[in-house]
Formats: C-alpha cells, structure tokens, sequence
C-alpha cells in the first residue's frame, strides 16, 4: 500500500508539471502522427507489388508495427522519463538524496516521473491494433491473449534499459548507448522474419527485439507458439532479476558526492 500510495503521488505531481506547457503536448502529438506515418510509409514501400512480407500480410504487419508505437509510449511516458535521468543523478551527485530516502532506490527511479508526450503513441498505437484486428476479424479473447506476452516484452525492455542506465556509475556519461538502445529498438516496427536469418538471430539473441512487438503481435493473431511464449517468459523474469541483481552491484562502487 505504501508504494501504491507513492504511485498516485509520483503521477499526480508529474501531470501537475507537465501541465504547466500544455503546447508540449499538442506538439508531442503531431510528432507521434508524423512518426507514424513515416512508418506506414515505409512498411509499405516493402509490400508495393507484394502481398506478404516475410509470412506476414498487410494488415498483420499492421499489428507488428501498432505494438511499436505502444513500446514507444511507454517508453516515452515512463522508462525515458525515469531512466534517463540516472545518468545525471550520479553525475551531479543528486543520487546520494534517492538512496536516503526511505524506498527502495531503483523503484523511484523507475517511477518518479511520468510524461504526457508518450499518451499520442499510446492512444495512436492502440488505434492500430485495434483496426487491423477488425479488418482480421480478431475478438475480444484474441486481443486479452497478447496482454501478458506484451508485458513480458515491456518488462524486457525496461531491465535492458534500466541496466544500461546502472553502468553510469562507472562510465557516468551512457547516454550514446541508450541512444543505439533506442534505435536498436527500432526494428520491431517490422515482422521479425521479414529480416535476413543473421539479422533474425541477432534480434531475436542479442537484443530481443523480437519478444517485444512479434511475439504479441504472433499470440494476438491466434499463431503464436509455446515455446517463444515460454521464452519470453523467460526471458523477462530472468532480465528483471539480473537488473536488481547489477543494481545493488553497481552501487557498490558508487562513491556519493559528500566522500
């Protein structure tokens, strides 16, 4: 309850801020509409005088890409709101505050701020899925299934990043590699087996690309397969532990700014 209670207090405080540039989110959406279309525009550049790209039809490759514009909402709403900042906590020394407050450290870094700018992607990518799934003749259940493969995805991407994030103790200024993180990340606006196979192992292996937008995308269209549901399972519950694990390590060699 008392982390509930922080929650409700983290995001009302945050809308307060962000509320105070209104503009900011008219802006944040024209951008989110303009990213999207040049990724439909670019997803169909591959189906002019093709029907199916790499196993996945028009509408279906539609999903794949509506799961990304979620990943970029919450990525743009939480985890880049939060995690981006570790760098300049340890770089100005503010971190020393976050470790003696009475809470977990790395829970508020994770959640102390929340962004209005990731709600157009959110609501954009939603409209996505959603009309593609009709035109599929997906119902309610379909969608219901892609729930939990999508959250392992999301719980992926946040420990890569927050992971990322935990190396500034050392190198303090990470925010280049973020940066390929999050272009990195920009694979999974296609279908995974639209790749080339070296491409695919290294999405699927090195940076899980995969699991984030193509294994919901496969569960919400009725052919997704146990063992990549397992995997990603997997997957998240193992990246989730090794982040909490690197973080209580990395604090080791963290020298405040008053030693």
């Amino acid at each position: 309850m008392k982390y509930l209670r922080l929650l409700r207090l983290f995001l009302s405080t945050s809308i307060q801020a962000e509320m105070e540039y209104r503009l900011n989110f008219v802006i944040a959406a024209l951008s989110s509409i303009g990213g999207l279309a040049g990724s439909l525009f670019g997803l169909s550049l591959f189906y002019r005088g093709n029907d199916v790209l790499g196993g996945w039809v028009w509408d279906e490759a539609l999903v794949v890409l509506g799961f990304f514009t979620l990943l970029q909402g919450v990525s743009a709403s939480f985890l880049s709101a939060n995690l981006s900042k570790i760098v300049g906590y340890v770089q100005m020394g503010t971190l020393d505050f976050v470790l003696l407050k009475p809470v977990d450290s790395q829970f508020w870094l994770s959640t102390r701020a929340f962004s209005l700018w990731g709600i157009p992607d959110l609501l954009l990518g939603t409209f996505i899925i959603g009309l593609a799934g009709t035109r599929l003749g997906l119902g309610p259940l379909d969608y219901l299934s892609a729930l939990f493969p999508l959250l392992c995805g999301l719980v992926t991407l946040y420990s890569l990043w927050f992971m990322l994030g935990a190396t500034s103790i050392w190198f303090v200024k990470v925010y280049n590699v973020t940066e390929v993180l999050r272009k990195t990340l920009e694979a999974g606006r296609f279908p995974i087996t639209a790749f080339p196979a070296a491409w695919r192992i290294f999405f699927t292996y090195v940076v899980p690309v995969a699991f984030m937008t193509s294994v919901p995308a496969e569960t919400l269209l009725g052919r997704g397969s146990a063992p990549w549901l397992l995997g990603a399972i997997v997957l998240a519950a193992t990246l989730s532990v090794i982040a909490r694990s690197f973080w209580h390590f990395a604090l080791r060699f963290y020298t405040s700014a008053s030693s």
